[in-house]
């Protein structure tokens, strides 16, 4: 009888330094992968960005030309001088730094191309967004990143769900709605996902509030460094 109770215990000690190791072993896992998933982050992040401003480049002409009138252009070896700048500006003691491309042909200015970013419904939506020279209409939307629902938010990346914003004047603030779309302002907003629909549509037109002044006062005079505007060297 002695000797059954004196296994009960070390049985379940036994078991209790048992679980108590394979606990131990799982946080040093999670940490070993958590570490080595961060470095590989810190060391992809460089090459992500470089590969979305190439991409961004890339789209400035189809952005502000058009899809055919790029693709004319190209195939006549005939290039638009493009140049990258960042704007300050100053929102209610808020400074926030855009990152803008200039479309310049003819020594004067074709069109903008704003890459802009803001919370969607599942995680953050970077976009760009092609203006015209005085920032009076959007001639063209590109999704570069998003995170949105697969099969609902994700098809704000679609052209066909893009295309609406194309010619939409910036005088007014744009707003999507789940019925169709009738007055100038109004986009169709995907079945299923409105507040991505709307996300996009709340960046656009809190950029060209930032930037619709700037914008067109550097249109109009030749772009030169200054307090808001500083060309990248």
């Amino acid at each position: 009888m002695n000797t059954s109770q004196q296994t009960m215990p070390d049985s379940g000690n036994r078991i209790f330094n048992s679980f108590l190791v394979q606990a131990w072993l799982v946080l040093l896992l999670a940490s070993f992968f958590g570490a080595t998933l961060a470095g590989i982050q810190l060391t992809l992040s460089p090459k992500i960005e470089a590969n979305k401003l190439n991409e961004t480049i890339e789209k400035v002409p189809e952005l502000i030309l058009g899809t055919e009138n790029a693709s004319a252009m190209a195939a006549q070896n005939q290039k638009i001088e493009i140049k990258q700048q960042f704007f300050e500006t100053n929102v209610n003691n808020q400074k926030k730094i855009y990152n803008v491309f200039q479309a310049r042909m003819d020594d004067q200015t074709a069109g903008w191309v704003v890459k802009a970013s803001g919370q969607g419904y599942g995680d953050k939506i970077e976009l760009l967004i092609g203006l015209d020279a005085p920032a009076q209409t959007i001639t063209g939307l590109f999704i570069i990143d998003q995170k949105e629902t697969p099969g609902l938010g994700n098809n704000i990346v679609k052209p066909v769900w893009r295309n609406q914003f194309i010619n939409k004047s910036t005088r007014q603030h744009l707003t999507a709605v789940k019925t169709k779309a009738s007055a100038p302002n109004e986009i169709n907003a995907i079945t299923g996902a409105t507040i991505s629909s709307r996300s996009v549509c709340n960046i656009i037109n809190q950029t060209i509030d930032n930037l619709k002044k700037p914008l067109n006062d550097a249109a109009v005079a030749h772009p030169k460094t200054s307090d808001h505007q500083q060309e990248k060297k």
